[in-house]
């Protein structure tokens, strides 16, 4: 039997040497974000990227600052961390 995730971890690392953790609470809400929001967006727009612990805040970036992106699964209880 296959584990199943949690939730992703998705780790933003920017150009100036930033790294940002926001969490999704599945692959799919993840890529559509990230294919709705982030590469329909002009690079140098700011976007909203949503923080699923806090309701209703965000962090704001542009497209252009973003170098990497990492997606890491989550297979432990949120209480666990």
């Amino acid at each position: 039997m296959s584990r199943v995730p949690r939730r992703y971890a998705v780790h933003l690392h920017m150009s100036g040497g930033q790294t940002e953790t926001v969490m999704f609470p599945t692959l799919d809400a993840f890529q559509q974000w990230y294919g709705g929001v982030l590469t329909s967006s002009a690079p140098d727009s700011l976007v909203n990227v949503p923080i699923s612990d806090l309701e209703g805040e965000y962090l704001v970036l542009r497209p252009s600052a973003l170098i990497a992106i990492r997606v890491e699964p989550k297979f432990n209880a949120i209480d666990d961390e």
